[in-house]
Parts: C-alpha cells; structure tokens; sequence
C-alpha cells in the first residue's frame, strides 16, 4: 500500500525484514522440537539461536539466481550461522514455513484491527450518549420521514462496527493455522507429533487435513470480513457526506485552521474524508473478491495465489487500519448542528406527523383505515404542494374536525411522544462498550485523552490532503 494510507505501525507488520523474521521464528521453532526428539544436536539450535540473522538484501542478492525466495532466505540465514546452518529447514517444504509465518502475521495485524475496531466502538459509543437527545429528522428514500435523533443514528454505527469486529475476531482465530506436514500434506518427512508440538509451541492452530498449504477458505473469510467491516465504514461515511450537503447542512467534517478546499472556490468546505474512506472501501471489496478466487487452487497446490496475497493481505490489512482510525478522529471530531436540525425538522412543515394523525382519525375517530389514509395524504400532499403547514390544513378539513378534538390533533404534533423510547435504546450500549473497554484495558491500550475520554490505541497518522 502507498505510503498516503499506511499508519506506520502496520506498515512495519508488513515489511520484508517482518516476514522473514516469521519464517526465521517457524525454523526456529521447528529446530528446538526436533532437539528434543534428538533429530539436531543441541549445540546447533545453539548456534542458530544465537547467531541466526535476517538481511533482507542479501536475500534480495541470493533470490537473483535461485529465483526461489525461500531458498534465499535459508542460505542467508545459514550464512549467518555457519556449519550449524545445515540443520535449518531440516525435512521441511517452503510451504509448512511461508504459510506458518504467514499465519503468524495475519494473526498479529488481525489483533491491531480489532484494536482498532474496539476503539471505534468507543468513539460511536462516545458520540452516541452525547447526542442522545440531539433530535433530527429521520429519512427514508432521501425524503423527511420521523424525527429521531443523531446519537441513535451513532448508536447504530456502534454496534454494526461491534457486528463486524465479532465477524474479524472469529476470521483472525481461524486463520492462526499452521502446518508442518510436508509436500503433500502426508507427513512425509516430519511426523504430525512434530507438527502438534511446534504450532503448539507458537500458538497456532493445526490444519487437520492439509496438502503443501493450509487451503485459502481462511484467507477468504478473513478478506470478506475486512470487506464488510469496511462496508459498515462506507456507511458511516456516506451518512456524514449526505448531511453534509448544503441543502442540509446538519453535520460536518472538522475544518482545521489554514485547511482549503478548493482551488478556485474558497467558499468550499468539501466532506474529504468521508469520501476518502468510502473510496477505499471499494478496494477492499476488491480485495476480498480475489481472495474469493484463490479458493480453488489445482490439486494439492498451485502458486496462482501465491502473487495475489502478496499484495491483497497486506493492501487490505494496512487499509482496514488506516479507515478505522481515520473514521474514529472523524466521529469523536465531527461538528453537530443542532439548529440546522430543528430548522429542517420546522421546514418539513409537519408532514413527519402524518403516521401518527393516521393512527388517531382510526383509534380515536374511528375511521377505517382506508379513509383515514386518504384524509391525510390529500391534506399532507397539498400542504407540500403550497408549502403550508400541515396543521393548519387539518384544522380546518371538517372531516377531520368532525372526528378527533384539537387536543388530539396537538399530540400527534408533539415529537416527544415519537422519542421517549431513545433512553432505552442508548443503554443498550452498555454491554458493547464494557466489552470493548475491557479488552483494550487488559491490552494496555485504553488512554484517556482529547475528545470523549479515550484516543485511537494506535494513533492515526497524519490526514493528508484530498483523496
């Protein structure tokens, strides 16, 4: 991934002196089972522990002519070591080491993203509380249905992100798999006692019936749980763009002082980062569909996958990172128009009250249905029409009058009524968010701070410009 989108964390989790240092730590680890087997002397898991190095370009130098990159590495290491290097890679094939290691990195950068997604959580939760009583109209369609307010609407975001990390949490599990069972998967050299006690020894999961790789249904259900965390950022995001709109005007990206944006226009004030996240999201989906593909690979393996994750595992991984943290900042930071709320609610012209006159020409009228439908649209399309108040139309249709008192009338209007329940609904916040808070906690990664009392566990690098 360029550089613009990567957190420099993750970009370190990525880097090729990173993946080797996995593949040197499955050697390893290989080698100390085999010590106690008696299949290596002790003296030489010694010397490897002690003198084994990683040298990125000397890999890069030896791969110029074995065109093998594994084959590198292990004459490099064993440059490093010496005599004893000849006990590196002892009975196994590049596979049981690239996708043990391999396993090792998705499960490390898999852990951040939940990090991140727990922190996410808290911000929504954050911002939630806070808006609680903040009321705005609900829309359907793009048009003025209810009133509901933004902390709901924040609500929601918490827990579809809290859906998504419980989707990752399970796909990372998954994909901490390893094997050690040879060309084939048949244990030819090493037996499946060595492969249970080395994965063991790295706390990863044994794939029970493996061929020369651990099979990519587990990479693909990890891409497609990136994908869809990465659908809920889009959401989010493509929510802040519509609001952001002129014409409603009800939100806000935070604007920093000397920001521009536009060239030509210095009047605009253009939601970047929300377009920015929504952009990336398709990527991920991108990435996921050719995890999809490397599904059916030919007989007990092909390397067709092989060019594809090299960049689909990190690009996805890094992206997943950067939007988390970028989509936290922008909701612990968005600007809240309270009063453009109300005036848009005023604008609709009471037409959101329609449902509710509906229910009392039936309930208390004793209308049916049908007619009472028709009372209110006629009366709810020409107040659109002329750009009247609703009421003031209902109050003076006899049909109306001639079937509920005034006092009636007054409470179908009254948007309290439509929102005593939000309470409720906010505390149903509570467990997601101790969830979240414990977890962070007991990672050491819970910080008080700017905001709503908690800062993204891993920073958020810089925001750089459009795009």
């Amino acid at each position: 991934m360029i550089k613009r989108y990567t957190l420099p964390e993750m970009g370190t989790a990525w880097s090729e002196q990173a993946r080797f240092e996995h593949m040197l730590a499955v050697e390893i680890a290989v080698c100390r089972v085999q010590v106690r087997r008696g299949m290596v002397p002790a003296a030489a898991l010694a010397a490897i522990e002690e003198r084994a190095r990683v040298d990125v370009d000397r890999i890069a130098e030896i791969e110029a002519t074995t065109d093998h990159d594994v084959i590198a590495f292990v004459s490099q290491v064993a440059e490093t070591v010496g005599p004893e290097g000849r006990y590196l890679h002892l009975g196994l094939t590049s596979s049981d080491v690239v996708d043990t290691a391999l396993a090792l990195q998705l499960r490390s950068v898999g852990q951040r993203l939940l990090d991140d997604a727990d922190a996410l959580v808290l911000a929504c939760v954050a911002r939630a509380r806070q808006e609680a009583t903040t009321v705005m109209m609900g829309r359907t369609h793009s048009v003025h249905a209810e009133p509901t307010t933004f902390g709901l609407k924040c609500a929601g975001w918490a827990f579809e992100v809290a859906r998504g990390r419980q989707r990752l949490a399970v796909a990372t599990a998954e994909i901490a798999t390893g094997k050690i069972s040879g060309p084939v998967g048949t244990y030819s050299h090493l037996g499946p006692d060595i492969e249970a006690e080395v994965l063991a020894d790295l706390g990863l999961r044994v794939d029970p019936v493996s061929t020369q790789i651990v099979q990519r249904d587990r990479h693909a259900a990890f891409l497609a749980a990136i994908a869809i965390l990465g659908g809920t950022l889009e959401r989010m995001a493509t929510e802040v763009r519509n609001l952001q709109h002129t014409e409603i005007a009800e939100v806000m990206e935070p604007f920093k002082t000397g920001q521009k944006g536009s060239s030509a226009m210095p009047h605009k004030r253009n939601p970047i980062l929300s377009e920015r996240i929504a952009g990336l999201a398709r990527l991920l989906r991108g990435y996921a569909q050719t995890g999809f593909e490397n599904q059916p690979l030919w007989h007990e393996r092909d390397i067709s996958h092989s060019s594809a994750e090299r960049v689909i595992l990190p690009d996805a991984t890094i992206l997943l990172d950067y939007m988390l943290a970028k989509t936290a900042g922008l909701v612990e930071r968005l600007v809240v128009r309270p009063d453009r709320m109300r005036e848009n609610i005023e604008r609709g012209l009471g037409l959101h009250a329609s449902s509710r006159v509906l229910l009392v020409l039936v309930e208390q009228g004793g209308l049916s249905r049908e007619d009472a439908y028709a009372i209110v649209q006629r009366n709810a399309l020409r107040a659109a029409d002329q750009r009247v108040a609703l009421r003031s139309l209902l109050d003076a249709d006899p049909d109306v009058a001639a079937h509920v008192p005034a006092a009636a009338l007054d409470a179908c209007f009254d948007d309290s009524i439509v929102l005593r329940h939000v309470a409720e609904v906010i505390a149903r916040l509570d467990p997601i968010e101790a969830a979240a808070r414990a977890r962070l906690s007991d990672a050491g990664l819970l910080a008080s701070g700017h905001g709503h009392g908690h800062t993204h566990p891993h920073g958020e690098g810089s925001a750089h410009g459009a795009g």
